[in-house]
């Protein structure tokens, strides 16, 4: 049975290989629409990730809707002190 849940961390991830370059777009683009609205950063970039494949991947699709300067600002301001945070939001966003 646990088994069978470790499973299920990946079900998302199997069915973005599926999924065309286009389409990976359009759902990191929703969101990013979906962070500017309220949605936590460290979910925007995790599932970016998982979306594109890699979180370099991801950075290159949400430079398409954020601005080197707005992902810096991101940065910064969500990031604060927190080592581990920044490290993520770096790896993905620039």
């Amino acid at each position: 049975m646990l088994n069978n849940l470790n499973n299920l961390d990946n079900i998302g991830d199997d069915v973005y290989r599926t999924w065309s370059h286009e389409q990976c777009q359009d759902e990191i683009g929703k969101l990013v629409q979906g962070y500017k609205n309220g949605l936590p950063v460290q979910i925007l970039c995790q599932l970016a990730t998982s979306i594109a494949g890699t979180s370099s991947l991801a950075g290159e699709h949400i430079s398409a809707f954020l601005t080197l300067k707005e992902r810096k600002a991101i940065i910064k301001k969500e990031s604060g002190g927190n080592k581990e945070l920044r490290n993520l939001l770096e790896s993905t966003l620039l």
